[in-house]
């Protein structure tokens, strides 16, 4: 092949459909999957039966059959039904994928007639399956493990398999420091509470967002009157809870220590869309005789990052 010599949308000339893939591929980075994360979700039906739902969802399917095939678009409007068969007295695994057949490079469907986008089933995979087993063209949406005997899909025997083709990410990095002396936390009953002069971050939480990485690092917190031997955490929002680290320090004069903590965690459906609040706490655990504080030599430092991901 040599250089195509006339690029995209020169007036007066004509493209092929494989320039408009090629420029598809670039567009997207080269990059396959869905496009969001609640794109062509597959499930059970309203009342399960011998069908899955493929829902309203676009993606981009790389072609395999040549080099410099392009990629394609594909997109379903509205939720479509595919049939599963039924097992017989032994288990099987199905796999729901999204199949394009271009008769440019393969078969002899005509796409002026002929469906050469589809949804395919490829029957008899290995239960652990998670990529075509063979070389067509096309991106897996689920795998179907389906007990013997049985002729009613529901969602437990439902395996996701989508990828997005190219997530989106939001990364926040935010500052804050105390202007005054906090109250001391100096418990010994494992009871965490907030750093009163510590008011935390309020973050929107995009409407797109499946998990978030969460860093709070906190330099400089003040240690008084003996040893203290408790936890850090943090909170994001009402009902989310970072993996808490141990706080145990051996002195007993006034003294400065840096901690953080760190989670991967995944966004409630009530959170999208939202604001919410990530705020630092600790605790004492027995037998803590010490005391923590943050004052205004103390820097308090957030790293967020939301995540899409399938959903």
């Amino acid at each position: 092949m040599s250089l195509i010599p006339r690029p995209i949308l020169t007036d007066g000339a004509t493209h092929s459909a494989q320039q408009f893939r090629l420029l598809v591929a670039d567009l997207s980075r080269d990059q396959e999957g869905v496009t969001r994360g609640t794109d062509l979700k597959v499930s059970q039906l309203g009342t399960p039966g011998s069908s899955v739902q493929v829902s309203s969802g676009t993606g981009l399917v790389i072609g395999r059959y040549a080099s410099y095939q392009g990629t394609y678009a594909v997109a379903n409007v509205g939720a479509t039904n595919v049939a599963i068969a039924s097992t017989g007295g032994s288990p099987r695994s199905d796999m729901l994928i999204v199949r394009v057949e271009d008769p440019e490079y393969e078969g002899s469907l005509d796409p002026a007639v002929d469906e050469v986008v589809y949804f395919d089933i490829i029957s008899g995979v290995s239960s652990s399956a998670t990529a075509i087993p063979d070389g067509r063209t096309g991106i897996p949406l689920a795998r179907i493990d389906i007990p013997a005997s049985t002729s009613t899909i529901t969602n437990s025997h439902i395996v996701d398999l989508r990828k997005i083709a190219n997530p989106r990410r939001d990364r926040q990095m935010l500052l804050q420091s105390p202007l005054s002396l906090s109250t001391a936390i100096n418990n010994a009953n494992g009871t965490y509470s907030y750093f009163s002069t510590h008011d935390g971050w309020t973050i929107a939480v995009p409407a797109w967002a499946s998990k978030a990485v969460i860093r709070v690092d906190i330099a400089a917190m003040r240690y008084t009157t003996a040893q203290f031997l408790g936890s850090l955490r943090a909170t994001f929002g009402a009902s989310l809870t970072l993996q808490p680290v141990t706080l145990d320090d051996n002195q007993t004069a006034i003294r400065r220590a840096y901690a953080f903590v760190a989670d991967t965690v995944t966004i409630p459906d009530a959170y999208r869309g939202t604001n919410q609040l990530l705020r630092a706490q600790a605790a004492g655990v027995s037998p803590n005789t010490g005391a923590l504080t943050v004052d205004s030599a103390t820097t308090f430092f957030a790293d967020i990052e939301f995540i899409e991901a399938p959903r």
